[in-house]
């Protein structure tokens, strides 16, 4: 472009030379405030990070909301099951029923505190906190299922007691789940010292002995309330496998049952180390000198 003469209002003239003037902005088109286009992230963000983090966010939300589901879903089926199990308001007349088939006395004696240590030191040592059941157990079975590796264990003394008074000794899913619910009804109707009488009057001891007057007896020539912590231990012991346990028919695997006993008792404070070494210092052949010999003895 050439330059041009301008001529002002006194007749003076200026000679402007070639100017390359900047284009007028158009409105929204920069980046400063009130612009409508695209907002400057910063010289330290990257749309990379940002994505990731909305992503993060998405499947935290995905995931609570699945949790929750599930935790619901969980709350109708127990809530079925509470409705769909039977009253356990005939707990009692079930027990005496046992009793009577077995040939032995309704009700059965007072749970002495040594035996009711042990029992619940390997059976169940949340007995006392628990609602019935054992959360942590109940999962970890739950989780054996998916994973085909079946029972975990873990079944509470109140889901024992129902599985001996309600489902006939069945361990199906099924069977379990209902025991899971008829253990809550047993937890909010009786008191623990009666879950804990009812159960020792029904379980099997082996040998024949059915509940824990008959096996003490028979295994020791003794009443429950005179029964040594090595003793305690023993019985305690037998309910898990009280036919491979024998301590009659098989000393080995009795011994094996109530060394493991001795050192649940001293994992929950029941028993020092001190104590629990001289439970053990006593021979089998010893606790059971006097079977067969009755109380008695």
């Amino acid at each position: 472009m050439k330059g041009m003469t301008v001529r002002g209002s006194a007749g003076e003239s200026a000679r402007h030379w070639d100017v390359t003037l900047p284009l007028p902005e158009r409105p929204g088109a920069g980046g400063g405030p009130g612009a409508g286009g695209l907002r400057s992230a910063g010289p330290g963000a990257r749309p990379g990070t940002q994505r990731r983090k909305g992503r993060g966010r998405s499947l935290v939300r995905a995931t609570a909301a699945l949790v929750l589901t599930v935790i619901l879903l969980c709350v109708l089926a127990f809530g079925g099951l509470l409705l769909v199990t039977p009253s356990v308001g005939n707990a009692r007349a079930l027990v005496a029923a046992q009793n009577r088939a077995h040939h032995a006395a309704y009700p059965g004696p007072r749970v002495p505190a040594r035996f009711a240590a042990a029992l619940e030191a390997t059976e169940d040592h949340r007995f006392n906190s628990e609602p019935g059941f054992d959360p942590i157990a109940v999962g970890r079975v739950f989780v054996g299922w998916l994973s085909g590796k079946g029972d975990q264990g873990g079944a509470t003394l109140y889901q024992q007691l129902a599985k001996v008074l309600y489902t006939h000794g069945n361990s199906t899913p099924r069977d379990e789940a209902k025991q899971v619910a008829l253990a809550v009804k047993l937890n909010f109707s009786y008191s623990k010292p009666e879950i804990l009488r009812m159960y020792a009057s029904v379980v099997y001891f082996g040998h024949g002995f059915y509940g824990m007057a008959a096996a003490s007896c028979g295994y020791f020539g003794r009443s429950p309330h005179r029964l040594s912590w090595p003793q305690a231990a023993l019985l305690a012991g037998l309910v898990q496998g009280p036919s491979a346990d024998d301590p009659l028919k098989f000393p080995r695997q009795a011994r094996g049952r109530e060394e493991h006993v001795i050192g649940r008792l001293v994992a929950t404070g029941a028993l020092t180390q001190a104590q629990a070494s001289a439970a053990l210092a006593v021979p089998l052949s010893s606790l059971v000198a006097n079977a067969g010999h009755g109380c008695g003895a």
